[in-house]
């Protein structure tokens, strides 16, 4: 067998990837990364009784070039027999219209399709071509922003997609089979096999910050300074990433072992040391933890209370307990005994966030979720929406301006208002909330449009909806739905 057919095999052994006689939907976008994937999987297949189909989206970015891309994919599923699956949206549009990066756009509308795609195919794992210099080029981009551990682990060979399906059964997951593979081995390997590819020329543009880690930043590094850089950074990701699960999972379990922040741990959760090491959590009190594992103890509480959980507010915080620290004009934060933090009010909040002054002016709406539904003109938009029991377990259909919550979980109040520094907001599919403002960075969000953005929170001011954004993981139809909230809106 091919040397790189065995390797990509062993990682997906070594890692449970994929199971034998499994569905698998195979994204390929017709570049050289994602056409040797589709081809080390269909030789494989055979041996796993995998059963592939392949999976094409045309973003419509390179007018005549996007169309061949997406020729070549259809006509190479013919050739290898799997059926094939496509869509096309305008990107630019879309990014317009909800005032994000093209990027961004692109990323949301190509898994949008996908996660579609596999539901429609009863398909959970979505094979992607990310590999190992995706992973070191990342790596050097959330150096760069200050990552910590868990930002600097990269990216999973299994994580979920980011476009969850609502109410769904099976939720379609991501799975990255080359993240042990370089850039040079596959491109070796489609010579090898004569495998036709089409080549990207945006990837050689300058003005993108990959494309210079990539062409000018990695180089340098690897002449001038660690020819085995590949392998050290890639081994220091892995072990940073595990180190960071770890410490995480020790202080939710400490949080939930001592009381604080009102948490109870779930049954099932299991102690990573043992039933002795969960004793030890039981009787260990907060300034006798491992530094790691406080720091992760306040940043969790500070993220619960949708307040930015920043390194130096951290620290203040665990290096001073029982000080008030100040973080915003009718906001402080005490981290007290035994280790919980405690909000301390100078002028009236809204549920668990605070108002800063300048914001004080700004308007808001208060919403009653009653059974039936509503209609109400706020903030430049035009919000509909409807109350009802959930019939069947098909997910409804995602459609542009239209989504759909929990209705039990988001409760029988809702306020509408805008943007204020210290939002914190889960977007579905991820694990923890992020700061709003970084969200929109990531997007390329402009300052002004930021605050002209609308937000949805509940009763107790935990955010539910933000405009252009994914909804909520919290609020997010499950199997156990019984009533589904149909919110629409359109900018007037």
């Amino acid at each position: 067998m091919d040397k790189l057919l065995e390797q990509v095999e062993r990682g997906i052994r070594a890692r449970g990837l994929f199971r034998r006689g499994e569905r698998i939907l195979v994204g390929v976008s017709g570049g050289v990364d994602s056409m040797a994937l589709l081809h080390v999987l269909d030789a494989l297949a055979p041996r796993h009784g995998w059963r592939l189909a392949v999976a094409h989206f045309n973003h419509r970015l390179r007018g005549r070039s996007s169309d061949a891309d997406e020729r070549l994919v259809r006509k190479s599923a013919m050739k290898l027999g799997w059926p094939f699956v496509n869509d096309h949206a305008d990107v630019r549009a879309l990014a317009r219209r909800r005032k994000i990066s093209i990027e961004m756009a692109a990323r949301t509308a190509r898994h949008d399709f996908l996660a579609r795609a596999a539901a429609r195919l009863k398909i959970r794992s979505i094979a992607l071509a990310h590999h190992a210099d995706d992973q070191l080029e990342l790596f050097f981009l959330r150096l760069f922003r200050g990552s910590g551990g868990e930002g600097l682990s990269g990216m999973k060979w299994i994580a979920p997609s980011p476009s969850r399906l609502p109410g769904a059964k099976l939720q379609p997951q991501l799975v990255r089979p080359l993240l042990g593979v370089s850039k040079s081995g596959l491109e070796q390997f489609a010579r090898e096999k004569k495998i036709p590819f089409r080549v990207d020329a945006s990837n050689r543009r300058l003005d993108i910050q990959r494309n210079r880690i990539r062409h000018e930043l990695l180089p340098l590094l690897r002449r001038e300074y660690q020819p085995a850089l590949d392998r050290t950074v890639l081994r220091m990701m892995e072990i940073a990433g595990a180190e960071a699960e770890f410490v995480n999972t020790m202080a939710e379990q400490w949080l939930a072992k001592n009381g604080v922040d009102g948490r109870t741990p779930r049954r099932k959760d299991p102690c990573p040391g043992g039933k002795g090491f969960s004793k030890w959590l039981g009787r260990t009190s907060f300034k006798d933890l491992p530094i790691a594992v406080q720091r992760r103890c306040v940043q969790i509480q500070l993220f619960r209370r949708h307040i930015a959980g920043g390194y130096d507010l951290v620290e203040r915080l665990r290096t001073s307990p029982g000080r008030a620290v100040t973080i915003a004009p009718e906001l402080a934060v005490v981290l007290a005994s035994p280790g919980g933090l405690r909000l301390e009010r100078s002028g009236p909040v809204r549920g668990s966030g605070f108002r800063p002054s300048r914001d004080d002016n700004r308007p808001e709406a208060e919403l009653q979720m009653k059974s039936g539904g509503g209609q109400i003109a706020f903030g430049g938009l035009n919000i509909r929406w409807r109350i009802g029991l959930r019939t069947g377990a098909i997910p409804p259909e995602r459609r542009e301006g239209r989504e759909y919550f929990d209705a039990d979980a988001v409760g029988s109040r809702l306020t509408l208002r805008h943007w204020r520094p210290g939002d914190r907001f889960q977007p579905s599919g991820m694990s923890t909330p992020v700061k709003l403002q970084d969200l929109f960075t990531n997007r390329k969000i402009p300052q002004k449009q930021r605050h002209e953005l609308v937000v949805v929170t509940t009763g107790a001011g935990e955010l539910v909806w933000v405009e252009n954004l994914r909804i909520s993981e919290r609020f997010k139809l499950s199997k156990r739905t019984k009533r589904c909230l149909q919110w629409q809106w359109k900018r007037l």
